[in-house]
C-alpha cells in the first residue's frame, strides 16, 4: 500500500511483498511523477529501500521509528530469555539444594511474567509492572540495562532533530560497550541504517498513516465478511480511502 503523507489518503495498493510488487506501483506512477517525490517513509525492509532508491532517485528515505524500536525490543527479548534460562538453571547444572532450586524456579516465573512490563512504554505501566521492573533492577542488572537501552532508543525518536541525532550518537556508544551481543549487533544494524534514521529525525515522518490505513482495510474486510480475491478488496479500499471518493446520494 502507498499512502500520501500530505493528504493522508490511500494512493495505490497491490498484491505481494517483494521488488516486483513495488515496481508495479512505480510503473503506473511513471518516471516524471516519481522524480517529484521528496520523502518516502517505509518499514526497514531491504526490498523497499532497493526499489525506492532505483525508481525515486530524488527522494530521501525515512526510517520508521516503530520498526527501529522493535529491533531494540527483539534484542531485549534475547536478554530476557537469557535471564530466564539462568534463573531456571538451564545453563548450569542443577543444584541439589531444594531451596535454591525452588527459588530459581520462582525467579524464572517472575521474569516470564515481566515480559509486558519490559515491552511497554514507561508512561503506560501499571503499579504492578513498575514493581516488576524494580525487582528486575535489583535481581538482574544486565536485563534492566537492556530495558534502559530499549528506552534510550525510543527517547531518540521522541526528541527528534539534532537533539535526537546527538542522543543516538550516545546510544550507539552505550550499546557498543554493553558487552551484550544482541545490542552490539543492533548497534551495527542501526549504523548501517543511520542515514534513513537521520532523515526521520529531520522530517518526523513515520509509517503511522500506513498502520492506520491497514486497520481501516481490515475493518472493510470484516464488514464484507471477506473477499474471494485481492481485486475487490483493493477496489473497495480505494473507493473508501482513496484520494477521489465519489459523492454519494444524500451526503455532502
Amino acid at each position: 500500500m502507498v499512502v500520501d503523507h500530505d493528504t493522508g489518503r490511500l494512493v495505490w495498493a497491490g498484491p505481494g511483498r517483494n521488488d516486483a510488487a513495488l515496481h508495479a506501483f512505480f510503473d503506473e506512477l511513471g518516471d516524471d511523477r516519481a522524480a517529484l517525490l521528496t520523502h518516502v517513509s517505509a518499514d526497514m525492509a531491504d526490498w523497499i529501500a532497493r526499489v525506492v532508491a532505483a525508481r525515486a532517485p530524488n527522494a530521501v528515505q525515512c526510517a520508521d521509528p516503530f520498526h527501529v524500536v522493535a529491533w531494540a525490543i527483539d534484542a531485549l527479548d534475547v536478554e530476557r530469555r537469557r535471564a530466564w534460562n539462568e534463573a531456571a538453571g538451564r545453563q548450569q547444572p542443577r543444584k541439589r539444594n531444594l531451596v535454591r532450586r525452588t527459588r530459581a524456579t520462582g525467579d524464572s516465573r517472575r521474569i516470564a511474567r515481566a515480559r509486558y512490563a519490559l515491552w511497554k512504554n514507561p508512561d503506560q505501566l501499571t503499579d504492578h509492572q513498575h514493581a516488576q521492573l524494580e525487582w528486575i533492577a535489583k535481581t538482574d542488572p544486565r536485563l534492566h540495562r537492556s530495558y534502559l537501552l530499549k528506552e534510550g532508543l525510543r527517547f531518540v525518536f521522541a526528541v527528534k532533530g539534532e537533539a535526537g541525532k546527538d542522543a543516538l550518537d550516545q546510544w550507539l556508544s552505550w550499546a557498543r560497550r554493553s558487552q551484550m551481543p544482541a545490542f552490539v549487533d543492533l548497534a551495527r544494524k542501526i549504523a548501517r541504517n543511520r542515514v534513513a534514521i537521520d532523515h526521520n529525525l529531520d522530517s518526523g515522518l513515520s509509517n503511522g498513516l500506513i498502520e492506520s490505513t491497514n486497520t481501516k482495510i481490515r475493518l472493510l474486510t470484516r464488514i464484507a465478511y471477506g473477499f474471494h480475491g485481492h481485486e475487490p478488496l483493493i477496489a473497495l479500499a480505494l473507493l473508501s480511502l482513496g484520494s477521489h471518493p465519489p459523492v454519494l446520494p444524500g451526503r455532502k
